[in-house]
């Protein structure tokens, strides 16, 4: 960080901040980008298989026309696979039902005609084969890596109950599973569809930053200015960036003076000022004077692009541990497995018949299948994801759940999340005979023909306040140093402390000092050569932040900033908030460094953000959570999004994720404990008390504690 005469140099007018830290910047290039990485995603509630190797993921950027969106495309298919795999399967179920004796039993009814057995037969190997691969292969991958979960749960239950009932089918005397068979599967592939929408679009945050980037850059030639596709720029090109367009890469200003808007890129909340020599980044916007540029990064090595892979390595190293569900299928698995396994033996060793034991093996496996250990999670998600939308928080990632309810501590970025990201006149100081009024009517008048933030919040001022701005005539802009104009046949400026200063116009005064000392902006008004007055403007801090850090305080965790602005205005905003910290003059590329920090302490961190320099550190947190109205990239790259803008959200969600992870735990706890009575009642622990539970009995208990799962899930209240 530099300071420049505690000129903080911005705003082609040149208002100054007093602090004059210009934030300097990585020097970068950019925009073609190659990126292949194994990236493993633990999908879910019931364990979908670690899927390594999505590979390959490449992102081309062609003058912005074309993308490689591999990864999230392969989301996006695995997610219609499953709804594709479920609805054949579910329509076959239909049949499945209807022929089977246990259904027709129960109901009252008769179907039946010659060979019927063999039609249900053929309907669950359809059901079996096509809506079982994917827990069938996900049983094998698991195996493989001898890691068994859920999906060797599931794999195992549906062959023991399909080649069990294929062979009662072609003779073996005993009962079918065909329709606990069926209707397992149909559970186990909408609890993953729910799930798989849950996780799809993690991978487009990286799309959206690539979207940053212009796709057209006027190339400066001897035969004049020629338009080109930015992916054609070289190192040394000269280009010409008009008032409103976005620089095409990283370069260094040869020509022009301007103020760009670099707040999507660094979080910076006010314009800086750039002059020949000044480096620019790639996607940030010229908001004023044309300026000529010398491409100096291309490619990879662009700001813009170095952002996105710290969001790539970032989900790449995110935590992959395992939910709840998963564990508890794990050891569901080995249960299942044992005690079938202990059930067959042990009748054989009394003596009796193989049938008999077998079908005695299978109810236990099918006991222990969880058809409600499946939807014990998704369930809940989903109900708990109403829930939220209708209070403006959208729940992206159902780990965070897990995560959430730990949170120790939430960092804030500041603008646009603590704070509004425009300017408000704090201070009117007059230094002359003119009042407060009188220093706004002028200062209005002459800011009232621009669109740069500082000069908008001085034209609010004046608007908030009723009074109507002067007339000005022959108006211009001071580049570097302000505006000035003719008012009244007046010569009025409005200028920065270093115009002051270069001008012998400078005088100490300690309400001026005063707000320079809060880092607050400070622009003044000059009347006919003589100081008349100061006016300080700041960063609005949102009314719902002091309530939000209050809030937090109450509940045990701890508030901090983080922010790209000067350490004097964090340090006003801090105390502002009774913040328990702030990380300041913080690059981009640093954020999920000061995350890091927090979590090498042991904390377990929220992050909240809005900006494209918030990814990386939305992704490190364990909770990454989105304003709303922030940049795509950063909602793309959360664990929750509060569509409102109102930090107090960040509370309700940390609630809902509490109470969210207290139903899970109550579900999968009904899940797994009902199979400690029912399976030694499958085992035949009572038999000799002439108490055995059939088959059809206990797929029936099995589909009694998904409904009861079921139930409890849609109780989850806010």
């Amino acid at each position: 960080m530099k300071e420049e005469d505690s000129v903080h140099r911005e705003h082609a007018h040149m208002h100054d901040d007093g602090d004059g830290s210009e934030m300097e910047h990585m020097e970068h290039e950019g925009h073609e980008m190659q990126m292949a990485g194994n990236h493993e995603h633990a999908h879910g509630s019931g364990g979908m298989e670690e899927h390594a190797g999505h590979g390959g993921m490449e992102h081309e950027h062609r003058g912005h026309g074309e993308h490689k969106h591999s990864h999230a495309e392969h989301h996006r298919m695995m997610m219609e696979d499953f709804k594709r795999r479920f609805i054949v399967s579910s329509i076959l179920t239909i049949p499945i039902l209807l022929l089977s004796p246990l259904i027709q039993n129960f109901f009252g009814f008769e179907l039946s005609f010659p060979g019927d057995h063999y039609v249900l037969f053929g309907l669950s190997a359809v059901v079996y084969f096509y809506g079982g691969w994917p827990f069938l292969k996900g049983m094998q991958d698991e195996l493989r890596k001898r890691n068994p979960g859920m999906m060797t749960l599931i794999g195992l239950a549906i062959t023991v109950a399909f080649s069990y009932s294929v062979a009662v089918t072609f003779g073996v005397p005993g009962k079918t599973f065909y329709w606990e068979l069926a209707t397992l599967i149909d559970i186990m592939l909408v609890g993953h569809y729910i799930e798989m929408r849950s996780v799809l679009g993690a991978s487009r945050a990286l799309e959206e930053l690539i979207k940053l980037m212009p796709t057209e850059a006027h190339l400066v030639t001897p035969e004049g200015i020629k338009d080109v596709p930015v992916s054609e720029l070289k190192k040394g090109d000269i280009v010409l960036v008009k008032p409103g367009e976005k620089i095409p890469s990283d370069g260094v200003i040869v020509e022009g003076e301007t103020s760009v808007n670099e707040a999507m890129l660094t979080g910076e909340s006010k314009p800086v000022y750039k002059k020949p020599g000044d480096t620019v980044i790639g996607g940030s916007i010229n908001l004023e004077g044309a300026i000529k540029v010398r491409i100096e990064k291309t490619g990879k090595d662009t700001y813009l692009m170095q952002v996105v892979e710290l969001v790539r390595q970032a989900q790449e190293t995110r935590s992959k541990t395992q939910d709840l569900a998963n564990r508890a299928a794990f050891y569901l698995t080995l249960i299942a497995i044992t005690a079938g396994s202990i059930t067959l033996g042990t009748w054989l060793y009394l003596g009796k018949p193989f049938v008999f034991a077998l079908e005695r093996m299978v109810t236990v496996m099918v006991i222990t299948c969880p058809h409600a250990l499946g939807l014990a999670v998704p369930l809940v998600v989903s109900v708990s994801t109403s829930i939220s939308a209708e209070k403006g928080i959208l729940i992206r990632n159902r780990e965070a759940f897990e995560r959430a309810k730990d949170v120790e501590v939430v960092v804030f970025d500041k603008t646009g999340t603590l704070t509004e990201g425009r300017f408000e006149v704090t201070d009117v100081i007059p230094l002359d005979e003119l009042s407060e009024e009188e220093i706004l009517k002028y200062a209005a008048a002459l800011e009232s023909h621009s669109s740069h933030p500082i000069a908008q919040g001085v034209v609010e001022k004046a608007r908030e306040l009723g009074l109507k701005p002067y007339d000005v005539k022959e108006s211009k802009v001071l580049p570097g140093k302000g505006v000035q104009g003719v008012i009244n046949g007046r010569e009025v400026l409005v200028v920065s402390p270093g115009f002051l200063k270069e001008n012998g116009l400078w005088k100490e005064d300690e309400r001026v000092n005063r707000v320079l000392e809060q880092g607050k902006t400070v622009v003044f008004l000059v009347v006919d050569g003589k100081l008349a007055g100061a006016m300080a403007l700041a960063d609005r801090i949102r009314p719902e932040s002091r309530e939000a850090v209050k809030r937090l305080h109450e509940m045990g965790i701890k508030a901090y900033m983080l922010t790209g602005d000067n350490a004097k205005v964090a340090k006003w905003v801090a105390e502002e908030l009774g913040l328990d910290g702030f990380f300041a003059e913080v690059l981009p590329h640093q954020k999920s460094e000061k995350v890091k920090e927090l979590q090498s302490q042991g904390l377990v961190t929220a992050m909240v953000g809005d900006g494209i320099n918030d990814a990386p550190a939305l992704i490190q947190a364990d909770v990454g959570i989105a304003i709303g109205a922030g940049t795509d990239v950063a909602i793309e790259s959360a664990d929750i999004i509060l569509v409102k803008n109102d930090p107090r959200d960040v509370i309700t969600a940390v609630h809902l994720a509490r109470k969210t992870y207290g139903k899970m735990v109550q579900n999968l706890a009904w899940a797994t404990g009902y199979n400690s009575f029912a399976i030694p009642l499958a085992a035949g622990a009572l038999y000799s008390y002439g108490i055995l539970l059939s088959p059809a009995l206990g797929a029936l208990l099995m589909s009694m504690s998904t409904v009861i799962v079921a139930i409890n899930a849609k109780f989850l209240k806010a």
